[in-house]
């Protein structure tokens, strides 16, 4: 079954580990910051030795992002986000192909241990199946 595990963050975050402290936590030093990218690594070596890995990418800062209308002529209509204000956004996410929950949930698990810097925020991971038997899985 697959899943996606899901990473959140905010703004605030990616600031910090581009070395700019705020309210929401300290600022990464480039050690910090390498044991994040050096644990992320571990984990999805371990993903694609053992075979459930199927796709993950971490997500660049939010103040990228663009939200994507139609305009009355069709035309897309292109904004900046709310993502400066806004509570937690996806921040990146794996897609595992894993035999069942329990098995998604340890990997999350995992991925929730990241080291990070002490007063650092530590979201939550969400696990979510994909849906295959609808016939939309892609």
């Amino acid at each position: 079954m697959k899943y996606m595990l899901m990473v959140l963050g905010k703004q605030a975050d990616y600031n910090a580990m581009f070395g700019k402290a705020d309210s929401g936590g300290p600022a990464w030093s480039e050690t910090e910051l390498k044991a994040m990218y050096d644990h992320m690594g571990a984990l999805n070596a371990e993903l694609v030795e053992s075979g459930e890995w199927v796709d993950g990418q971490g997500l660049t800062e939010p103040r990228q992002a663009r939200l994507v209308t139609v305009g009355a002529d069709g035309a897309p209509v292109i904004s900046d986000g709310p993502y400066g204000e806004a509570k937690e956004v996806l921040a990146g996410y794996w897609i595992v192909d894993v035999p069942d929950f329990a098995r998604a949930a340890e990997i999350a698990a995992r991925a929730y241990a990241c080291p990070a810097p002490e007063g650092a925020p530590n979201y939550p991971v969400v696990v979510q199946p994909v849906d295959t038997a609808s016939g939309t899985e892609m």
